[in-house]
Protein backbone atom coordinates (compact mmCIF):
# COMPACT_ATOMS: atom_id res chain seq x y z
CA UNK A 1 0.00 0.00 0.00
CA UNK A 2 2.89 2.37 0.68
CA UNK A 3 3.77 2.28 -3.02
CA UNK A 4 0.23 3.28 -3.96
CA UNK A 5 0.00 6.33 -1.67
CA UNK A 6 2.25 8.57 -3.78
CA UNK A 7 0.11 7.88 -6.82
CA UNK A 8 -2.97 8.86 -4.88
CA UNK A 9 -1.51 12.14 -3.82
CA UNK A 10 0.23 12.80 -7.07
CA UNK A 11 -2.58 11.71 -9.21
CA UNK A 12 -3.65 15.25 -9.50
CA UNK A 13 -5.79 15.67 -12.48
CA UNK A 14 -5.81 12.41 -14.35
CA UNK A 15 -8.26 13.80 -16.86
CA UNK A 16 -9.15 11.04 -19.25
CA UNK A 17 -11.22 12.78 -21.82
CA UNK A 18 -12.14 10.69 -24.81
CA UNK A 19 -9.30 11.48 -27.17
CA UNK A 20 -8.96 15.04 -25.90
CA UNK A 21 -5.85 16.45 -24.33
CA UNK A 22 -5.83 17.31 -20.67
CA UNK A 23 -5.76 21.07 -20.25
CA UNK A 24 -2.79 22.76 -18.63
CA UNK A 25 -2.82 26.09 -16.78
CA UNK A 26 -2.17 28.75 -19.45
CA UNK A 27 1.17 30.47 -18.84
CA UNK A 28 2.03 28.08 -16.01
CA UNK A 29 4.76 29.56 -13.77
CA UNK A 30 6.69 26.83 -11.95
CA UNK A 31 8.42 29.26 -9.60
CA UNK A 32 5.08 30.58 -8.29
CA UNK A 33 3.75 27.07 -7.67
CA UNK A 34 6.73 25.91 -5.61
CA UNK A 35 6.33 25.54 -1.87
CA UNK A 36 4.08 23.79 0.61
CA UNK A 37 0.58 22.61 -0.26
CA UNK A 38 -2.09 20.63 1.60
CA UNK A 39 -4.04 17.86 -0.14
CA UNK A 40 -7.61 19.02 0.56
CA UNK A 41 -9.60 16.73 -1.74
CA UNK A 42 -8.91 13.76 -3.98
CA UNK A 43 -11.04 11.83 -6.42
CA UNK A 44 -9.83 8.66 -8.11
CA UNK A 45 -10.96 5.39 -9.59
CA UNK A 46 -7.94 3.57 -8.09
CA UNK A 47 -9.24 0.50 -6.25
CA UNK A 48 -6.84 0.92 -3.31
CA UNK A 49 -7.85 4.57 -2.91
CA UNK A 50 -11.55 3.67 -2.99
CA UNK A 51 -11.04 1.13 -0.18
CA UNK A 52 -9.09 3.51 2.06
CA UNK A 53 -10.43 6.99 1.25
CA UNK A 54 -12.81 7.22 4.22
CA UNK A 55 -9.92 6.95 6.70
CA UNK A 56 -7.58 9.37 4.95
CA UNK A 57 -6.48 12.75 6.33
CA UNK A 58 -4.98 15.77 4.67
CA UNK A 59 -1.32 15.37 3.79
CA UNK A 60 1.42 17.86 3.02
CA UNK A 61 3.10 18.15 -0.38
CA UNK A 62 6.23 20.21 -0.95
CA UNK A 63 6.75 21.13 -4.58
CA UNK A 64 10.06 22.25 -6.04
CA UNK A 65 11.68 22.29 -9.45
CA UNK A 66 15.12 21.23 -10.59
CA UNK A 67 17.33 23.59 -12.64
CA UNK A 68 16.27 21.54 -15.68
CA UNK A 69 12.60 22.30 -14.99
CA UNK A 70 11.64 18.85 -13.67
CA UNK A 71 9.03 18.58 -10.92
CA UNK A 72 10.14 17.29 -7.51
CA UNK A 73 7.41 16.41 -5.02
CA UNK A 74 7.83 15.40 -1.39
CA UNK A 75 4.74 14.08 0.32
CA UNK A 76 4.17 13.42 3.99
CA UNK A 77 1.14 11.19 4.51
CA UNK A 78 -0.38 10.49 7.96
CA UNK A 79 -0.84 6.76 8.48
CA UNK A 80 -2.32 5.09 11.55
CA UNK A 81 0.86 4.95 13.61
CA UNK A 82 3.39 7.11 11.77
CA UNK A 83 4.05 9.67 9.07
CA UNK A 84 5.15 8.17 5.77
CA UNK A 85 7.36 10.24 3.48
CA UNK A 86 7.38 9.80 -0.30
CA UNK A 87 9.43 11.52 -2.97
CA UNK A 88 8.76 11.70 -6.68
CA UNK A 89 10.60 13.28 -9.59
CA UNK A 90 8.77 13.86 -12.88
CA UNK A 91 10.36 15.18 -16.06
CA UNK A 92 9.03 18.24 -17.84
CA UNK A 93 7.30 17.16 -21.03
CA UNK A 94 8.18 20.24 -23.05
CA UNK A 95 4.96 22.02 -22.11
CA UNK A 96 4.99 24.07 -18.90
CA UNK A 97 2.69 22.41 -16.34
CA UNK A 98 2.87 18.94 -17.93
CA UNK A 99 5.19 16.35 -16.37
CA UNK A 100 5.86 12.68 -17.02
CA UNK A 101 7.59 9.87 -15.22
CA UNK A 102 8.35 6.35 -16.35
CA UNK A 103 9.96 3.46 -14.53
CA UNK A 104 10.00 -0.29 -15.02
CA UNK A 105 6.89 -0.59 -12.82
CA UNK A 106 4.80 2.44 -13.73
CA UNK A 107 4.06 5.44 -15.89
CA UNK A 108 2.72 8.81 -14.69
CA UNK A 109 1.31 11.67 -16.70
CA UNK A 110 0.64 14.77 -14.58
CA UNK A 111 -1.00 18.06 -15.60
CA UNK A 112 -1.44 21.22 -13.57
CA UNK A 113 -4.97 21.96 -14.74
CA UNK A 114 -5.64 25.17 -12.86
CA UNK A 115 -3.96 27.31 -10.20
CA UNK A 116 -3.99 30.80 -8.76
CA UNK A 117 -0.60 30.02 -7.12
CA UNK A 118 -1.49 31.60 -3.78
CA UNK A 119 -4.58 29.62 -2.71
CA UNK A 120 -5.16 26.48 -4.80
CA UNK A 121 -3.91 24.14 -7.50
CA UNK A 122 -5.89 21.43 -9.25
CA UNK A 123 -3.76 18.58 -10.55
CA UNK A 124 -4.67 15.66 -12.80
CA UNK A 125 -2.65 12.46 -13.07
CA UNK A 126 -2.97 9.35 -15.14
CA UNK A 127 -1.15 6.52 -13.41
CA UNK A 128 -0.45 3.21 -15.13
CA UNK A 129 1.11 0.29 -13.32
CA UNK A 130 0.59 -3.46 -13.56
CA UNK A 131 -3.08 -2.92 -12.87
CA UNK A 132 -5.79 -1.02 -14.68
CA UNK A 133 -4.83 2.62 -15.35
CA UNK A 134 -6.18 5.03 -12.76
CA UNK A 135 -7.21 8.64 -12.95
CA UNK A 136 -6.65 11.04 -10.09
CA UNK A 137 -7.75 14.62 -9.62
CA UNK A 138 -6.48 16.52 -6.57
CA UNK A 139 -7.21 19.83 -4.96
CA UNK A 140 -4.11 21.27 -3.31
CA UNK A 141 -4.40 24.33 -1.07
CA UNK A 142 -1.85 26.57 0.60
CA UNK A 143 -3.83 26.51 3.89
CA UNK A 144 -5.62 23.54 5.43
CA UNK A 145 -8.93 25.37 5.42
CA UNK A 146 -10.73 25.16 2.08
CA UNK A 147 -13.54 27.49 1.09
CA UNK A 148 -16.90 26.06 0.00
CA UNK A 149 -16.49 27.93 -3.30
CA UNK A 150 -13.18 26.23 -4.00
CA UNK A 151 -14.59 22.80 -3.18
CA UNK A 152 -17.51 23.53 -5.50
CA UNK A 153 -15.12 24.49 -8.32
CA UNK A 154 -13.27 21.19 -7.77
CA UNK A 155 -16.51 19.17 -7.70
CA UNK A 156 -17.60 20.70 -11.01
CA UNK A 157 -14.56 19.11 -12.68
CA UNK A 158 -15.49 15.58 -11.55
CA UNK A 159 -17.73 14.64 -14.49
CA UNK A 160 -15.22 16.08 -16.98
CA UNK A 161 -12.62 13.49 -15.93
CA UNK A 162 -14.97 10.52 -16.15
CA UNK A 163 -15.27 10.02 -12.38
CA UNK A 164 -18.28 10.07 -10.07
CA UNK A 165 -18.85 11.89 -6.78
CA UNK A 166 -18.91 8.63 -4.79
CA UNK A 167 -15.16 8.38 -5.58
CA UNK A 168 -14.47 11.73 -3.86
CA UNK A 169 -12.67 12.17 -0.55
CA UNK A 170 -12.67 15.58 1.10
CA UNK A 171 -9.79 15.12 3.49
CA UNK A 172 -10.16 16.38 7.05
CA UNK A 173 -7.55 18.73 8.46
CA UNK A 174 -4.72 17.08 10.30
CA UNK A 175 -2.18 18.47 12.71
CA UNK A 176 -0.22 15.28 12.17
CA UNK A 177 2.91 14.91 10.10
CA UNK A 178 4.16 18.46 10.25
CA UNK A 179 7.61 18.72 8.71
CA UNK A 180 10.14 16.56 10.50
CA UNK A 181 7.76 15.17 13.14
CA UNK A 182 7.38 11.39 13.11
CA UNK A 183 8.72 10.92 9.58
CA UNK A 184 9.70 7.45 8.37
Amino acid sequence: MAAVLPSLVLAPLCLLWAGAEVPVQPGFNAEKSAGTWHVAAVISNCSVFLKTKDGMKSSIVTISFTPEGDLAMKLVWPLLDRCQKFELLLQQSGQAGHYMGTSAQEKRDLHVVETDYSHYTIVHELHESGQKPSTVLQLLTREQDTSPQLLQKFKELIPTVGLTKDMLAILPKSGECQEGVGWH
